[in-house]
């Protein structure tokens, strides 16, 4: 061992004897304020990058998630529009009969119709068509006219135009008629 770190008898110093020394030892102010700002700035610097890193990955995860939700727009009515097109098929196969009897365009029709409709309910659009005595429920129908009748005030009377929801949210009242109060 060196001599510094040993006493007059030549015995070596335990760790908490040198502690001790370099705690009694004068130190040199300077010296450790510069060894502490170097030390600073490294976190500093350290601290700046992990920032300037985080702030890379918010607005790499921000422009994901515009590109996604813009892509989700763009393409949302895809598989709607996909249903839709043996609909389109029917019609224009339909169309395309150049002497059609009025029995053969009514069971095509019916036939596009059957398939329209389930196109719809595969999309989770659904009709509204309350039978008549139906409460009347300004959530799902519209008031056209207010009609005198026997049955209970406000129900529906009669069905103008079928009302539809997607799903569970209205797309278009029901137009009904409604008994008036007595």
């Amino acid at each position: 061992m060196s001599e510094a770190n040993q006493n007059p008898e030549n015995k070596p110093l335990s760790d908490e004897e040198l502690a001790a020394a370099a705690a009694m030892a004068p130190t040199d102010p300077l010296a450790d304020a510069q060894a502490e700002l170097a030390n600073l700035k490294a976190q500093n610097a350290d601290l700046a990058d992990q920032y300037l890193r985080a702030q890379a990955d918010v607005q790499n995860a921000r422009r994901r998630a515009d590109e996604d939700i813009s892509k989700a727009r763009k393409f949302a009515v895809e598989g709607f529009a996909d249903s839709l097109l043996p609909v389109l098929d029917s019609l224009e196969a339909g169309l395309a009969i150049p002497n059609a009897t009025l029995e053969q365009i009514r069971e095509g029709s019916e036939a596009t119709l059957r398939q329209l409709k389930s196109a719809l309910e595969r999309n989770k659009v659904v009709e509204i068509a309350p039978p008549a005595g139906t409460k009347f429920d300004p959530h799902h129908h519209q008031a056209i006219s207010v009609v005198p009748a026997e049955q209970e005030a406000n129900t529906v009377v009669t069905v103008l135009q079928k009302g539809y929801l997607i799903a569970e949210r209205v797309l278009r009242p029901a137009l009904v008629t409604v008994t008036a109060p007595k």
